[in-house]
């Protein structure tokens, strides 16, 4: 059967007020709220592609019971789907909810956290000061918008790095799979391990996805030598090709 478009079906949420941001956030509240959508339909788009592109078994290798009952299958497996994507449309007004989450106050301490990383040992803000931190948060090691990120971030290290900062990322992903991606990638910066997205919500970039989990949102925190937070992008996703210069500029001004 054709498959629902869930991005469309979605149910649209009332907007929130409008809320005017401090000059040290960047991204307007609509377009958080975009980037954060547009996350959620990435992460439901895998499952709906698994379940409209899967081959069926060939008949021949059935028994008569299974070849029997093969359209009573067919028809809970259909329901399944469809229950799942209800299930996802709804998250529509959570993702509104969490689209405006706190982040920490500019000038106040960033949130401490100790996480484990690919770096085979735990890193956390302490072991930070002395520099400056781009503290960037993405959703997943391998996806095709968190690679472009992770790779412009590498290509800037050097401009960097020069201007006194450390890159670290930070997503949901176990510091295995932290390690497979800097590998096939050469990343030179640490990545840490969030499970259960608590830091990450300490930051406001935190989204919870019934059925699929926790994840965290796309946004980079610039944290000064003292451990206080100097600089929010919020909108990172619709600007992800050129994030990573976005960011080497900002630190210019900010080191000055």
């Amino acid at each position: 059967p054709e498959q629902p478009n869930l991005a469309a079906e979605a149910p649209h949420a009332h907007a929130p007020p409008t809320r005017t941001h401090p000059p040290s956030l960047s991204g307007s509240p609509a377009a958080m709220f975009s980037s954060k959508i547009a996350l959620l339909v990435a992460l439901a788009a895998p499952a709906a592609m698994a379940f409209s592109t899967a081959p069926a078994a060939p008949m021949g290798l059935r028994s008569a019971t299974m070849q029997s009952s093969s359209s009573a299958d067919g028809a809970v497996s259909r329901r399944s789907f469809f229950a799942k994507s209800a299930a996802a449309a709804a998250v529509t007004t959570s993702v509104t909810q969490q689209a405006f989450a706190a982040t920490p106050p500019i000038d106040s301490p960033a949130p401490d956290f100790d996480l484990p990383s690919n770096r085979d040992k735990n890193i956390g803000l302490k072991d930070l000061k002395g520099k400056w931190t781009v503290l960037y948060f993405y959703p997943g090691d391998f996806t095709s918008g968190c690679t472009i990120e992770a790779q412009n971030f590498e290509k800037n290290s050097k401009a960097i790095r020069d201007l006194g900062a450390e890159i670290v990322g930070v997503s949901v992903d176990s510091a295995e799979k932290h390690l497979d991606f800097a590998k096939k990638y050469n990343l030179s910066f640490p990545l840490l391990s969030d499970k259960g997205g608590k830091v990450s919500e300490a930051y406001g970039s935190s989204i919870k996805v019934p059925i699929m989990g926790t994840f965290s949102n796309r946004q980079t925190y610039l944290i000064d030598p003292a451990g206080n937070t100097k600089f929010v992008f919020m909108d990172v996703q619709s600007k992800l090709a050129k994030h990573a210069d976005e960011v080497v500029a900002k630190l210019g001004e900010l080191t000055k």
